[in-house]
């Protein structure tokens, strides 16, 4: 029998923002483009205003990484009268994308991906509060994780360009 991993708990988490002195030989995904994101964008696209990605430590090791950005919906079909009936007659609405999400392989299934989630609303939810418009979470997830991804509420919105948009609406949490 396989003995279950304890769930990491948010108390045990320390959160850093990228900087130059991190070093990610350790951190393993089977998801290589995760990997090569972190070693060789995450920082530059930091330094250029694009997106900011916060590194998670458990005692000391980076364990994942959630890399955010601003986003927005553009209101189509349903969702568009959805907010019509609302009297919000905008073509889109702001949000905050989920970029990049990883949990390091000898970490998963112990909690950290609905941690960073947790996270990434109560991001969105401090920019609404006195920053910036942000109603929304959203994230374009590989096949594989949209799974995850429903479990936690998000919402399928299917774009133009055949990709599949998922969103979480902060205001109804």
């Amino acid at each position: 029998m396989i003995k279950e991993q304890t769930k990491i708990e948010a108390k045990d988490i320390s959160i850093e923002v990228i900087n130059e002195r991190h070093c990610f030989n350790n951190f393993k995904s089977s998801e290589q483009e995760l990997i090569n994101f972190l070693v060789e964008d995450a920082l530059e696209n930091q330094k250029l205003k694009l997106s900011i990605t916060f590194l998670w430590f458990y005692l000391g090791e980076i364990v994942s990484y959630i890399t955010l950005l601003s986003d927005r919906i553009t209101l189509d079909g349903e969702l568009q009268q959805f907010f019509k009936g609302k009297d919000i007659l905008y073509r889109s609405l702001p949000a905050l994308k989920i970029g990049r999400l990883c949990v390091d392989e000898k970490f998963q299934k112990r909690g950290l991906g609905r941690l960073m989630i947790i996270f990434a609303i109560e991001k969105a939810k401090e920019i609404a509060m006195d920053k910036a418009g942000c109603r929304f979470i959203t994230v374009e997830p590989k096949e594989p994780s949209v799974g995850f991804y429903t479990k936690l509420n998000f919402k399928p919105i299917k774009t133009k360009n055949e990709q599949h948009t998922f969103y979480l609406d902060v205001l109804r949490l």
